[in-house]
């Protein structure tokens, strides 16, 4: 072992650790092996502060195509564009794991890149760049309050698996990242995210025991690297507030504050209530450095009441108990025409979801760094400025967006009929029409609405509840089932978990503070399944059942399977014999190469009528069969006659009549129907016909 190369072995892998001043210029830099995956991890602190509302972070993972050893884009850029949606999850699930270590003080921008330089088809970088990421900001001068750590749990054959493969992980019934770090000897878990195969909660609670060991062993791992590599810390001088001030702030809004808070009558209200308090503060302080400090008292004590009075009372600022669930209503058909639609509404949160159906052609193409293939199954989420009640300029979907479309993707995807019982490519579009907490789990409620009343034979409902957390100093705290505007804003936890009646499907933690024990993690998963209870037990007031039939609007989709051999005939010479039938018909056509034949048409009619045009192209003929063709083709020695769509068998000169023919233009014109036999299909599968036996009544036809 080199002096800057560590090396630590979990599961059937190495994690290796080269602390090579890569980018000199960085505040921290090394790169990170799992396997033969590799990223380069990089944090950079700006050298003047950025004076901002929120914590200045920015957090990027970045794929590289190279690092898959392939060249990919499309034909004429073949570089990488914006962040595949696989690209931004990563880097939303690093972002949460490491920004609640970095201490309040720090204003200078921070930004830290991981960027994966090689993949072996394999390992995950995003477990690689999770640790990477804290043993880079660990050794840096950045003031930092880690280690964290990071594993991946699977289960399969009823046996846990640390840090599965891609393979592995296709099979498992849980595919769950738990990141934590360690006060007092005892391991926090302060990030989670993962999909579930409806996974019961002790499966859940045993993944998260199963993980703490490994947690703990890559801690230590980088406390002794960290030993030897970590710089001095860059001192951070907070400006204390003077006594006078907070004393003078405390009198004229302390009482003000918890008005705000707690007893304005609805949300709407509170939240005017409290910008309209932030407005009258900045206006009574004169110069910027008074205003900013001002600001700063006052979360601070809208955070101080918050967590005062449900931790002594029990009581939330909307007068809710601690495991109340605000008035729930749910509705379908909202719109017309569409193929289906539900609206979720939870207080204040409502989502409408949107259900379009389309053919197996209308799948998503996927070519990134870790992905290519298909995707049939898409959940995008939209939130409009005007859910919150705010004015912004329209842009396109952020990583907000992308990050809780993919979680109500995830929660909805184990009960998604597979292809073979339901070939349709299928988009839910989940519109957050109002936001006061929670919206990322009402959209798979919603979803769920929109999937049943469009007809989708989904297996169960799915609901999703977000759980809050209230910690006191000396340790103590409430749980909050379904969190809205400033128990998320203030509180110490977001714990979404999202799930049907048999179990998780779905699960995403972010915390505020340093991480929660495991009987915290505990008690959450107890109390979100109540609450899913309850919910979906409304939502089967409105429709307990997928329907039994399509939307009448929806395309329909009819399914045939021929020889694979006879896809040829079917497509034709450069596609001529099936765009004829796309364009006859008004149909959509797509076939598999095992020849499964999908037609989606949204009139039966046109349907049928392609389906008995492939099924007499490709249909098997015998000897002995009896057809009514169509002469196409006249030769000295015979006639050729189409006897189905797009296949055609001959009559030789001899086998026209029944006595001897000199020639063929005497009794056979191109255009004549003839009523013909097959007598013959050779080894090269030529058709040899026969209309003896029908001559006389051939001569009337013609």
């Amino acid at each position: 072992m080199a002096d800057n190369k560590y090396s630590f072995e979990i599961g059937n892998d190495k994690i290796n650790v080269n602390l090579n001043n890569f980018a000199a210029q960085a505040n921290g830099s090394l790169l990170i092996e799992h396997g033969e995956t590799v990223v380069l991890i990089t944090v950079v602190m700006s050298q003047r502060p950025a004076y901002r509302d929120y914590f200045p972070l920015s957090v990027d993972f970045e794929e590289k195509y190279y690092a898959a050893g392939k060249i990919r884009g499309s034909r004429y850029i073949k570089r990488e564009g914006r962040p595949s949606d696989e690209s931004i999850l990563t880097s939303r699930a690093i972002d949460r794991c490491i920004r609640p270590l970095f201490p309040e003080e720090i204003e200078k921008e921070l930004q830290l890149v991981a960027t994966c330089l090689s993949w072996d088809g394999k390992n995950d970088p995003d477990i690689a760049s999770i640790i990477g990421a804290s043993l880079a900001i660990s050794c840096s001068n950045i003031p930092w309050n880690g280690p964290i750590s990071a594993v991946r749990v699977g289960f399969i054959n009823n046996e846990f698996i640390i840090n599965p493969d891609y393979e592995q992980r296709e099979k498992s019934k849980i595919d769950v990242v738990f990141a934590g770090t360690e006060r007092d000897d005892e391991i926090l878990i302060n990030m989670v995210e993962g999909k579930c195969e409806e996974a019961e909660e002790k499966i859940l609670i045993d993944a998260c025991d199963f993980a703490r060991p490994f947690l703990k062993k890559l801690i230590d791992f980088q406390k002794e690297i960290i030993k030897k590599h970590g710089m001095e810390k860059i001192e951070i001088v907070e400006m204390e507030i003077d006594e006078n001030f907070r004393k003078n702030f405390e009198e004229k809004y302390i009482e003000k504050i918890e008005t705000a808070l707690y007893e304005q009558k609805t949300a709407e209200i509170k939240k005017q209530g409290v910008e309209n308090l932030k407005n009258e503060i900045l206006k009574d302080y004169e110069n910027d450095e008074e205003k900013k400090w001002a600001v700063k008292l006052m979360m601070f004590y809208l955070n101080n009441v918050l967590h005062k009075k449900i931790l002594e009372t029990g009581i939330r600022p909307d007068g809710r108990k601690i495991d109340e669930i605000r008035p729930l209503s749910t509705e379908i058909d909202f719109l017309p025409r569409i193929h289906g639609s539900g609206i979720f509404q939870r207080g204040l949160t409502k989502s409408l979801s949107i259900l379009t159906l389309g053919a197996p052609g209308d799948q998503q193409l996927l070519e990134g760094m870790e992905i290519v293939g298909k995707k049939r199954f898409l959940h995008h989420y939209n939130f409009p400025p005007f859910a919150p009640g705010e004015v912004k300029p329209l842009r396109g979907p952020g990583r907000r967006e992308i990050g809780h479309g993919m979680l109500g993707e995830k929660a909805l995807l184990p009960v998604i009929p597979n292809f073979d019982d339901f070939p349709y490519t299928i988009r839910i579009v989940s519109e957050i029409i109002s936001s006061n907490g929670s919206t990322s789990m009402a959209a798979p409620c919603s979803a769920s609405l929109a999937l049943m009343a469009g007809g989708v034979p989904i297996k169960r409902p799915v609901a999703g509840i977000a759980m809050g957390l209230i910690l006191g100093e000396k340790g103590d705290y409430k749980i909050l089932t379904d969190i809205q505007g400033p128990e998320d804003h203030n509180g110490d936890m977001d714990f979404k978990v999202a799930g049907t009646e048999k179990g998780i499907t779905a699960m995403q933690m972010d915390v505020k503070i340093t991480g929660i024990t495991k009987k915290i993690f505990q008690e959450v998963l107890e109390k979100a399944k109540k609450a899913r209870e309850i919910i979906l037990k409304e939502m089967s007031k409105t429709i307990p059942k997928p329907r039994e039939k399509l939307s009448q609007f929806a395309p329909k989709i009819y399914t045939i399977k021929i020889n694979p051999e006879k896809i040829g005939e079917v497509v034709g010479p450069k596609g001529k014999i099936i765009n004829e039938i796309i364009g006859c018909c008004e149909v959509t056509i797509d076939i598999e190469q095992d020849g499964s034949i999908y037609v989606t048409s949204e009139k039966e009619e046109g349907a049928q009528k392609a389906l008995e045009w492939i099924t007499n192209i490709t249909r098997e003929l015998k000897v002995g069969e009896v057809f009514q063709g169509k002469v196409v083709k006249i030769l000295d020695f015979g006639a050729f006659v189409e006897i189905i769509p797009g296949q055609d068998g001959m009559i030789h000169i001899s086998e026209i009549a029944p006595y001897r023919i000199n020639k063929i233009d005497d009794v056979l014109k191109v255009g004549d129907l003839v009523k013909v036999k097959i007598i013959e299909i050779d080894k090269l599968g030529r058709i040899n016909l026969s209309s003896k036996e029908f001559f006389e009544k051939n001569k009337k036809v013609c």
